[in-house]
């Protein structure tokens, strides 16, 4: 009997280790072997000096980092363009004596999607995200930094889910 359990274990064992599954963590469903992101121009009311080659970094890295597709400057299997179209500061919250207790940065970006391979997945949609900071605080130096840090997350992260994720 004993000698019966451990041949159903080694077999049950020797089933397991022959089968094969693909997980994704990242959730991309569509991987191209290229793609090309290009330059987003900064066109918002107020321009932040530098966003717009932060921006277009930061959307390179991300699907660098959550692909196998490999960047090229030209000739894309799917590429991104668009451009900056809102920077803006804004009061949020108000305190008893009608004074700002909160401030908003927004950002927005327009992206167009295409994808050369397939048409009917080609899209220009607007993304846009926000971070809160107290009205006491200067958004500049490591406070800047940490804003468009937790903003280009987001809104590059809503962007491939867009384009490569099925979502």
């Amino acid at each position: 009997m004993r000698s019966r359990f451990y041949i159903i274990l080694f077999s049950l064992g020797i089933l397991l280790s022959s089968c094969k599954v693909n997980y994704s963590f990242t959730g991309l469903t569509e991987t191209p072997e290229t793609f090309q992101v290009n330059f987003f121009q900064n066109n918002a009311d107020l321009v932040e000096p530098g966003l717009d080659i932060q921006f277009t970094n930061a959307l390179q890295d991300l699907i660098q980092n959550q692909s196998s597709a490999q960047l090229v400057n030209t000739g894309g299997e799917v590429i991104y363009e668009g451009e900056i179209t809102e920077y803006r500061i804004a009061p949020m919250t108000a305190t008893s004596d009608n004074r700002a207790a909160q401030n908003r940065l927004t950002i927005t970006v327009n992206v167009r999607y295409i994808n050369t391979k397939d048409e009917e997945k080609d899209f220009e949609q607007r993304f846009s995200f926000f971070f809160d900071y107290g009205a006491n605080e200067q958004l500049l130096g490591s406070l800047r930094e940490e804003a468009h840090e937790v903003i280009f997350e987001r809104l590059t992260q809503d962007i491939i889910n867009a384009s490569l994720a099925d979502w």
